[in-house]
């Protein structure tokens, strides 16, 4: 079978129209690869989302988790007015009784003004901001041993968290303080934790 110029007048209809599905399946077939990867795209960040949702999730359930078990502990700071607001007002009367128990001849004090406190080694103290009320201390002492019953007795009867830094102790020669044989000069500070998340 031979073809001749002449014969394709009679197919050039059919030609056409096979080079129009031609064309229209490569387009189809082009739309159809485009579409594929726009649907793997599509999944690709749905799993992205679904994973990052998983990781919240898992996050936000471990947080309740651990706030459940640090809540008896934060609950007890509370109590102890070592969270919150400084208390020196507190800490005053506190040692005004400690003074009407008479664990020591006497005793002066003074507590300075709150500052920030960076502690060395530096800590992380989270959501917190840590600061110090610093306290200089003079005592009369009979005996050493009352110096250790004093710090007992304010660490079991007052609230806040008092830190002693150091205590230097020397012999009393005076004569006009009869029975007082030891003077102390102690340092220390009472430390308050503020939660930076409430006014």
């Amino acid at each position: 079978m031979t073809f001749s110029t002449a014969d394709l007048g009679e197919i050039k209809w059919s030609l056409l129209a096979c080079l129009l599905c031609t064309v229209f399946s490569v387009g189809l077939i082009n739309y159809s690869a485009d579409m594929q990867q726009q649907s793997l795209q599509s999944l690709k960040q749905a799993q992205r989302q679904l994973n990052t949702a998983r990781e919240h999730l898992l996050t936000a359930q471990n947080d309740r988790e651990n706030m459940s078990s640090y809540q008896m502990e934060y609950d007890a700071l509370v109590a102890q007015k070592v969270i919150g607001s400084e208390q020196r007002l507190d800490w005053i009367e506190g040692l005004e009784r400690l003074r009407i128990q008479n664990l020591l001849p006497g005793f002066n004090y003074t507590i300075a003004p709150q500052t920030s406190y960076a502690p060395k080694p530096s800590l992380d103290a989270g959501n917190f901001t840590l600061s110090l009320s610093p306290m200089s201390m003079e005592l009369d002492l009979l005996h050493e041993g009352q110096l250790l019953n004093f710090f007992s007795t304010l660490h079991s009867q007052m609230p806040g968290w008092f830190l002693l830094d150091k205590c230097d102790i020397s012999r009393d020669e005076s004569t006009q303080n009869r029975g007082v044989t030891l003077k102390a000069q102690c340092a220390g500070g009472w430390f308050t934790l503020k939660n930076q998340n409430t006014p």
